[in-house]
């Protein structure tokens, strides 16, 4: 089995000691006289360097026999971007396993949907986080389940569904393997307050920019499926079948966001957490995208929002097409009115799924007929399962995938790897408004300097012209 690379013990003990909030989620520390492991920012006495060793993920403590603390709570620390444009597949399979493959899904399977071998994908990651794909999972499942019993009020047995374990029973096992308590002691020791809605805490890396973030979305909001304000965002979801909504409110003083979650079905409830970190970018590294963006001075914190859905996101491109964002907004509002779905939570509908959209006749809600059949051919596509989002392995696939459907130009596809896959380097270089800021017309040999980080440079032009 190949072993996770060396981590700097040294370093690590400097930043412990420092309790430097840089290197928080990057490493955990484990204390061997008592068995614990922590975050470098955790608040207790800092243990004598003799008696630390320093993984590189929870899950590899965990499988190294340490348990959680209690009191630095690993299961919010920010999540590491250490593999983030280095070991793409890595980053994807984290993605697929936080929606809940492996839970019921061998490791075969989950291989076959990132096009890799499995001993390869098992390599990978005791490469890169020290432990194999199913302890991985695992040990998201654990302190997932953590999270909400502190956080929320949610009886034992729907924090054990909704973590994504099978059965009560081997809930209460592995979680007392990892705390060496039962669930209900530990909610004992951090009872939550009583909430109408269930809340969770989404750690971010502070700067975070949450104003550009808003100030992004707002204008490009869909009516009818989003509301945005200065202080939150709001979304209707659905999600196998499960319908229900998001609002997201910062809460940058305690690092983090707060998603607050309606719906009936608790077992969609890790999805949907996973599913908005990405789309406020929570994992994002902003003192390396600061590093690399100098000379075009972004906003401290800088974010690139991400998509709850890459179909909808996919389509919402194309209605952008040599449109105002305005136009495009209006466009959407229309679409969603004439095939979207009432639901009974606010802001009120949901956005049509691609099976409704591949067989509407989409130019009664003013579309051209060039721009329709694109659309058209675009919900064919994912309806008929020959463009499936999460099988797509790389930013150059992305591309290839996307325009091959006609009407889908590398404008269209480079925006909707940037926001709908979460690729750090896409980048738009046709675009007029990048060009202008730029002040150049040949972004492309321009951007090289601001590699891996290019979708950030995107955004950080784009604002100059706001």
């Amino acid at each position: 089995m190949e072993k996770a690379a060396a981590i700097d013990a040294a370093s690590c003990y400097r930043a412990v000691a420092a309790r430097d909030p840089r290197f928080d989620g990057r490493f955990f520390t484990a204390v061997k006289t008592t068995g614990i492991f922590c975050r470098p920012v955790c608040p207790a006495p800092t243990p004598r360097a003799a008696n630390c060793e320093f993984y590189p993920s929870a899950a590899a403590a965990l499988g190294a026999g340490y348990r959680p603390c209690l009191r630095c709570r690993p299961e919010v620390s920010p999540e590491s971007p250490a593999w983030r444009g280095t070991a793409a597949t890595v980053a994807k399979a984290l993605r697929l396993i936080g929606e809940g493959a492996l839970d019921g899904e061998s490791l075969d399977g989950l291989s076959a949907r990132l096009g890799v071998g499995s001993r390869h994908l098992r390599r990978l990651f005791e490469r890169h986080l020290g432990a194999s794909p199913a302890a991985v999972a695992q040990a998201r499942r654990i302190l997932f389940a953590k999270r909400l019993l502190t956080d929320t009020t949610l009886p034992v047995t729907d924090v054990a569904f909704a973590a994504g374990f099978r059965s009560l029973r081997r809930f209460n096992d592995a979680f007392r393997r990892a705390y060496h308590r039962q669930p209900r002691e530990v909610r004992k020791l951090d009872a939550p307050g009583s909430q109408a809605t269930i809340g969770i805490r989404l750690p971010v890396r502070l700067p975070y920019d949450w104003r550009g973030v808003i100030g992004f979305l707002g204008p490009r909001a869909i009516p009818g499926v989003e509301s945005v304000t200065e202080g939150s965002y709001r979304r209707t979801i659905r999600i196998r079948g499960s319908c229900g909504a998001i609002e997201v409110q910062p809460r940058l003083g305690e690092s983090c966001l707060v998603v607050h979650i309606e719906t009936a079905g608790v077992t969609i409830l890790r999805e949907v957490a996973d599913r908005t970190a990405r789309l406020f970018d929570t994992a994002a590294d902003p003192e390396a995208i600061a590093d690399c963006l100098q000379d075009l001075d972004p906003a401290p914190g800088v974010r690139v929002p991400g998509a709850w859905d890459p179909f909808e996101m996919a389509v919402r491109a194309v209605l952008g097409q040599q449109v105002s964002v305005a136009a495009a907004t209006t466009l959407a509002g229309r679409m969603v009115e004439r095939f979207g779905e009432d639901t009974a939570f606010e802001p009120g509908r949901l956005f049509p799924p691609p099976e409704v959209l591949a067989a509407a006749d989409l130019t009664a809600i003013g579309l051209t007929r060039t721009r329709a059949a694109t659309v058209t051919a675009l919900a064919q596509a994912v309806a008929g399962g020959r463009l499936v989002f999460d099988r797509i392995s790389s930013l150059a696939d992305a591309v290839g995938q996307l325009t091959a459907i006609p009407g889908i130009g590398a404008w269209t596809a480079q925006y909707v790897a940037m926001r709908a896959l979460n690729e750090p380097d896409a980048f738009p270089s046709t675009d007029l408004a990048l060009q202008k800021a730029a002040g150049v017309n040949d972004l492309e040999p321009v951007s090289a300097k601001w590699r891996p980080w290019r979708a950030y440079a995107a955004l950080t032009l784009w604002s100059k012209l706001a």
